[in-house]
């Protein structure tokens, strides 16, 4: 009887240390769990994306979330990443070019916010100014869908071509109707132009990417868009997230700390032009 009693009161005190454990281990994952619920992975290009969601930190950490950067240098991968799961959204592109990715590639991807947009300019390649195109030129422009079609809005706008009617956002190379100056039209990856202005006459750039290459639409630029046109509308810099995710409060905390007075008066003052907030 008393080895039965011994026995039982170890097996009890074994059972009881076993529900402690259970208890203990439950308490630590579920506070890993809710330490990684308020952790927000964001991907974004360099410049102007991944500086101005560096202003964002802060703001973030004060309501409780921590904002991971990954920085991303071309216009595929951080769309794939956000619709694999890998990331929770991307800030990089405008609104016109994820619909066409995801037509395209068949993603699912939204707009959680409209942050600004970057005027899209003409720069000086080997030719300082417009007026001294000359015949045969080349003129560098995005080969993206929607980028080079923005850049042959520009190009029409300044009376160098002319494209066939109803062409708009989705004007291509084959849209040309009239070429004056029978000038090239070199179609590159966004990211490659600034790299070959000592090969082309001009250069249509995005903003992001001429702010890597260190030059502003304001100061260096020929020509931008106007701000009132259509064309500036459709390219307006999103929040993109996977379709359902973009009522998730880390991601409106997300958007609503992208729009504060703080991160306006930051990129006011930082881009001169370059970067225009979207009220």
């Amino acid at each position: 009887m008393k080895l039965k009693k011994v026995l039982c009161i170890g097996t009890a005190a074994v059972l009881s240390l076993a529900l402690l454990a259970g208890c203990g281990g439950e308490s630590k994952d579920s506070g890993e769990s809710k330490k990684e619920s308020k952790k927000i992975v964001v991907g974004a290009s360099p410049s102007p994306h991944a500086e101005i969601l560096k202003e964002v930190q802060p703001i973030l950490e004060e309501k409780g979330y921590e904002l991971e950067i990954k920085e991303y240098s071309d216009y595929v991968i951080p769309n794939t990443a956000v619709e694999e799961d890998e990331i929770d959204a991307n800030y990089f592109q405008h609104i016109t070019y994820m619909n066409n990715f995801n037509e395209e590639r068949g993603t699912h991807l939204v707009s959680a916010g409209e942050i600004h947009y970057e005027p899209f300019g003409i720069y000086p390649g080997t030719t300082a100014k417009l007026e001294d195109l000359k015949d045969g030129d080349k003129i560098a422009v995005p080969n993206d869908t929607t980028n080079e079609a923005r850049a042959l809005l520009l190009l029409e706008s300044q009376g160098i071509i002319t494209l066939k009617d109803g062409a708009g956002l989705n004007a291509t190379k084959k849209d040309i109707e009239e070429n004056p100056h029978n000038v090239e039209i070199v179609e590159l990856e966004a990211a490659q132009i600034p790299r070959v202005l000592s090969e082309v006459a001009f250069a249509c750039m995005n903003g992001n990417y001429a702010l890597d290459a260190g030059y502003t639409a304001e100061k260096d630029a020929l020509v931008v868009e106007d701000a009132s046109s259509d064309a500036v509308k459709a390219y307006v810099n999103v929040i993109a997230v996977k379709e359902g995710n973009e009522n998730n409060d880390a991601v409106k905390a997300l958007v609503e700390a992208l729009k504060s007075d703080d991160v306006k008066t930051y990129i006011d003052k930082t881009y001169n032009g370059a970067v225009v907030v979207v009220e």
